[in-house]
């Protein structure tokens, strides 16, 4: 689904963590969850999902906040136990992804939303791109 096809990298803020990711990306996302917004702190969080066995942190381990997920186990958050960075997410019900927080990655210029993610929880202020395809909960994996 994208045209990124060189390494990934990023990290925290303070560059406690550092990860990277050898494939191209499942898909590029924005999801409108009201756990993405809170820990966002904005109307959504833009993610890039990468196969799991492509992922590996570099440097540093997250600390991780889980909450229960409606497609089954939990969502883990990890962010930066320093600086507070949201860096990833990995979700029980879909073990073989990782999800990338957009503003962890070291170049952000490639990034390209593919799709909306959770558009049931959206705010009407939220003006998504109608161009793109809309779900209102999970996409099918």
């Amino acid at each position: 689904m994208s045209t990124k096809t060189t390494s990934i990298s990023g990290g925290c803020a303070c560059g406690a963590i550092r990860y990277e990711a050898t494939a191209e990306p499942v898909v590029m996302l924005h999801c409108h969850c009201q756990d993405c917004q809170k820990a966002s702190g904005g109307p959504f969080s833009s993610m890039v999902v990468v196969p799991r066995e492509a992922f590996t942190f570099l440097q540093g381990t997250p600390r991780y906040h889980d909450s229960p997920s409606e497609a089954g186990g939990k969502t883990h958050r990890g962010f930066c136990p320093d600086c507070g960075s949201p860096v990833v997410i990995k979700p029980d019900a879909a073990p073989q992804i990782i999800a990338l927080r957009t503003a962890s990655l070291d170049d952000q210029s490639w990034f390209s939303q593919q799709i909306d993610v959770w558009t049931s929880d959206a705010h009407p202020w939220d003006k998504m791109d109608p161009a793109l395809p809309k779900f209102e909960k999970y996409p099918p994996m």
